[in-house]
């Protein structure tokens, strides 16, 4: 599968991740030979609750820069490393504490819920942050009679209004990846697989969402594909789940989801996960570099949503 660079670079990680006791932490979207390299493999819940069972004092958070702020919150005394400072979010981007403060101004008594794809600023502004794995949960969790605001992704908004029942102030950001999935290509390529599933990531737009046979988080599309009887898969979400997905489905078919005309690819990659390189996994480990550090005050503000979160996710 790798060539003889790759391989003897996969080679020098692994010895050096053994030698200073480090631990890989990569997320499902992070490139194929990072992942075959990660002690642990996951999503966004899967992550931070593995953050907390971390033995090591060194963590290499293998993914984009609000996943390793989360690894750090929850463990401020371990040196939190990242191949790339630069792997942001679109999400992330769209929602800046200036703003948020002053959309909070306008509906105030709302319980803020902020999806994990934003800050350690944002998360510490919030009562209550989740994931795509236990939104409805966390929705649910909330008295009915306190009204809500969801940000910063309006489709996991306008998708968990339905799921749960609840008006939802939503803010208005989306995430470039899922946003850029063409409706019309997906008909077209059933066309062609008729026999075939669509899975869909809930911050898919609504239109897309509406025609899934399954909507769920990263991990939920995968566990659905080893249970559900059916062979193919059109997978609407970021396309770096492939891997995983055929190395534990060999016998099963997936098929990335195509985006817009106007995307230089023809399927869905999240340019900021793809930042990370292996060598930029084998670069931080050797430097130390880049650390990531939250401040203090901020990072005790966020902890309390965050550990509500698991909290509840262990219930």
């Amino acid at each position: 599968m790798y060539g003889e660079a790759a391989k003897g670079l996969i080679e020098k990680v692994l010895d050096l991740k053994k030698r200073k006791k480090a631990v890989i932490l990569a997320h499902y979207y992070q490139r194929a030979e990072i992942q075959d390299v990660a002690d642990d493999i996951g999503d966004s819940l899967y992550l931070a609750q593995q953050a907390l069972k971390i033995n090591s004092d060194r963590v290499v958070l293998a993914g984009v820069n609000f996943m390793a702020e989360t690894a750090k919150i929850l463990n401020p005394g371990k040196t939190v490393l990242v191949p790339d400072h630069n792997a942001g979010c679109s999400l992330a981007d769209s929602c800046e504490p200036a703003e948020l403060k002053k959309f909070m101004a306008k509906h105030p008594g709302h319980t803020v819920v902020s999806y994990i794809n934003c800050s350690a600023e944002i998360k510490a502004m919030s009562d209550l942050v989740c994931t795509s794995s236990n939104a409805i949960k966390m929705i649910n969790s909330i008295p009915s009679d306190r009204p809500i605001i969801f940000l910063p992704d309006k489709n996991l908004g306008k998708y968990l209004a339905q799921e749960t029942g609840r008006n939802l102030v939503l803010w208005d950001g989306v995430c470039s990846v899922h946003e850029a999935f063409s409706l019309d290509k997906i008909i077209e390529l059933y066309q062609k697989h008729p026999e075939a599933k669509l899975i869909a990531h809930p911050e898919s737009d609504e239109k897309l969402l509406k025609v899934a046979h399954f909507i769920g988080s990263t991990k939920a599309l995968l566990e659905y594909a080893k249970a559900d009887p059916s062979k193919e898969y059109i997978v609407a979400t970021e396309m770096g789940i492939l891997h995983q997905a055929r190395k534990a489905l060999p016998g099963k078919r997936f098929i990335p989801a195509p985006v817009n005309e106007d995307n230089t690819c023809a399927c869905s990659e999240c340019p900021y996960m793809k930042m990370n390189t292996l060598e930029k996994v084998y670069l931080c480990l050797k430097n130390d570099s880049p650390q990531v550090e939250v401040d203090k005050e901020i990072r005790q503000k966020a902890l309390s949503p965050l550990k509500r979160m698991l909290e509840l996710s262990m219930n």
